[in-house]
């Protein structure tokens, strides 16, 4: 009996890693569902490969080309479009749900799958980072089983004791008596660790997505050169494992092979290692608490003659003071910080403003905003909606 899985940004970056490790597991998974915003052509061709029962486009456009490409193929897939077939897809497909849609985008998708009871595998940090202890609550409920799919979340996943993990029943993690000391999670510091700090404003798009180790999206890429990414990750890992902000720490790690690291208080540090391949973690994930094989490379310990660590430059990377800030402050100043990075990102790669620039319009933007504390989600969406209103308007200025 293979278990059904459903990937939501099937034609990215980790839902690509996702099909990938699945293809090679066909007695123990299958595709029920994929979604997408409106790769159509990539669409075709996993529809082709993997024969879901259902495919959703974000857009309708690419929702009606799609089903005319999948009718010439003769492939019997029903499709959906727009954002309801996609929470719908969520909730109603598949044990399993792979959530790979980049930003905020993915948020309601994600709690549909939750709220399902489903096997929840979630990679878009924004939706912990947005509604974080509301997501938690949600999956403690209705007996959805979170799983992180980041490398470094995942990373402490694999290096805290069994019994503190998220259950199957939901149950959430109380690490406040397991001996944690603290949480280091590891960054690689990204393609402009070393470039001098003049050279910043002159960067281009394709150099911030020309990521050292990883090959990721641009958005993800734009944040790891800007660190953006290791700051929502320092928010999301102190809701995944109910840790106060004091208790994580950042670390530059060029290679990129300690994925991330757990400290106790009798002084022992226990890492997780691996190559830097995103499949490691699905397959960890897919399988939890069993293991199987993900196809990534072994590593080859002769290949590396040292690995580095050293604290972060909160000069050259400004993103993880706003970060630490805003966790500090709580209440909808992350969703804030969240929403205007994510449409600082999008200026910049579309080349409206400089690199330099998105970390200023997203402290400008925290700067500006009055911070709610109540978190009930339309609080949460509001707050979302004006960030991105005066960063856009920040941008046009």
């Amino acid at each position: 009996m293979t278990t059904p899985v459903t990937v939501l940004g099937s034609t990215g970056s980790i839902g690509i890693n996702a099909l990938d490790v699945i293809s090679r597991h066909p007695h123990e998974f299958r595709v029920s569902g994929l979604s997408a915003h409106r790769n159509v052509e990539k669409m075709v061709e996993q529809c082709r490969q993997f024969r879901p029962e259902r495919a959703v486009m974000a857009d309708a456009d690419a929702a009606r080309k799609l089903s005319a490409r999948l009718a010439q193929a003769s492939l019997r897939v029903e499709v959906g479009s727009g954002q309801e077939d996609v929470c719908a897809l969520a909730g109603e497909s598949g044990d399993f749900v792979v959530c790979g849609i980049v930003g905020a985008a993915g948020l309601m998708s994600a709690i549909a799958a939750i709220k399902a009871g489903k096997k929840v595998l979630i990679a878009n940090k924004e939706p912990l980072v947005m509604l974080g202890d509301h997501i938690v609550q949600l999956a403690q409920k209705h007996g959805a089983c979170l799983l992180p799919l980041d490398s470094e979340h995942n990373a402490i996943f694999q290096c805290l004791p069994q019994h503190t993990l998220v259950s199957q029943d939901g149950r959430s993690p109380d690490n406040g008596h397991q001996g944690i000391e603290k949480l280091l999670l590891t960054g690689s510091g990204g393609p402009f660790r070393t470039l001098p700090l003049e050279m910043l404003p002159t960067v281009t798009p394709e150099q911030a997505c020309a990521h050292p180790n990883w090959k990721m999206g641009p958005k993800i890429s734009v944040d790891s050169a800007t660190m953006m990414n290791k700051g929502l990750e320092l928010i999301e890992a102190c809701v995944l494992f109910r840790v106060p902000q004091s208790k994580v720490q950042i670390v530059i790690h060029p290679q990129s092979i300690v994925h991330s690291m757990v400290e106790y208080i009798d002084g022992s540090v226990i890492a997780q290692m691996g190559s830097p391949d995103m499949r490691i973690t699905i397959a960890n994930a897919l399988a939890w608490p069993d293991r199987i094989s993900s196809g990534a490379k072994s590593l080859d310990f002769k290949e590396f003659a040292r690995l580095e660590f050293e604290p972060p430059d909160h000069g050259r990377f400004p993103a993880l003071r706003l970060a630490r800030s805003a966790a500090v402050t709580g209440g909808t100043m992350p969703a804030i910080m969240s929403a205007a990075n994510e449409v600082a990102v999008d200026g910049f790669l579309s080349e409206r403003i400089s690199f330099d620039k998105i970390t200023q319009i997203v402290e400008s933007v925290m700067d500006r905003l009055t911070v709610s504390m109540d978190m009930e989600p339309e609080s949460v969406f509001e707050a979302d909606s004006l960030a991105r209103r005066v960063s856009r308007e920040l941008i046009a200025n």
